[in-house]
């Protein structure tokens, strides 16, 4: 038996009503409905930078898509976005953002940071127990959240100082890799101090090894060309050794 058209029509309705609603509330929707997401990832990515975004610093962020199943409502005070005090800037970070009116929402937004600075490099390979000389490094921008062992920016940090290991050129110096000062270097010119009866007699000399303050090395005597064993005692001053 056959159905009538118009009872065809009447049974299709429902379906055709339904689809008519969903197109016009499409259409309908809030302009915040799609823009939330946008300004949420922006105010995150906008208080990474202000942390990070030092004299000196380059800052580039990504954030990552938010869910697509979020459903924001509209905000209608300015967002706030927070990093906790401690946090080090790293490559993957999250940042939680707030709406704070009353019954407001909160979110983590992902993004992945990068932070350039100007950081000392090895200019060539360098041993453990080398005294470091400006000629030595040079600055170069890299990417500090990969650089897990951290990283000198000043030079006057190194003033003095020796490596406490090996380098590659090229190599990032870190806090690590300095050792302490060395007082005497080899080939410095140094104080020769001889003491003996209560009598202190100095002389120039050039040192033949390197070291800090109670080193064992050999010194050759500038006037009498003799080679003796002597300590570091200071900066640029050994002690004859008896």
């Amino acid at each position: 038996m056959k159905t009538p058209r118009s009872a065809r029509r009447l049974r299709m309705a429902p379906w055709w009503f339904g689809a008519i609603v969903s197109v016009i509330g499409f259409l309908a929707m809030p302009a915040w409905a799609t823009e939330a997401p946008a300004a949420v990832r922006a105010a995150a990515e906008q208080a990474v930078r202000q942390r990070y975004a030092l004299p000196g610093s380059r800052v580039e962020i990504k954030s990552a898509p938010l869910d697509i199943r979020l459903h924001l409502a509209d905000c209608h005070l300015p967002l706030r976005a927070t990093l906790p005090d401690n946090a080090a800037p790293e490559s993957r970070m999250a940042v939680q953002v707030q709406c704070p009116q009353a019954g407001g929402w909160t979110v983590r937004v992902p993004l992945q940071l990068q932070l350039f600075r100007k950081v000392l490099v090895t200019d060539r390979a360098l041993l453990r127990g080398d005294g470091l000389r400006s000629g030595d490094l040079r600055v170069e921008e890299r990417d500090v959240t990969r650089l897990g062992y951290g990283y000198i920016e000043n030079p006057d940090e190194t003033a003095g100082r020796i490596l406490a290991r090996s380098l590659a050129a090229g190599s990032v110096l870190t806090p690590e890799a300095l050792g302490g000062r060395r007082a005497v270097r080899a080939g410095d010119h140094v104080q020769l101090v001889a003491r003996m009866d209560g009598i202190e007699v100095r002389a120039a000399g050039v040192a033949l090894g390197g070291g800090d303050d109670g080193a064992r090395l050999r010194v050759r005597n500038d006037s009498s060309g003799r080679v003796v064993d002597a300590m570091v005692s200071a900066p640029g001053e050994v002690t004859a050794l008896p």
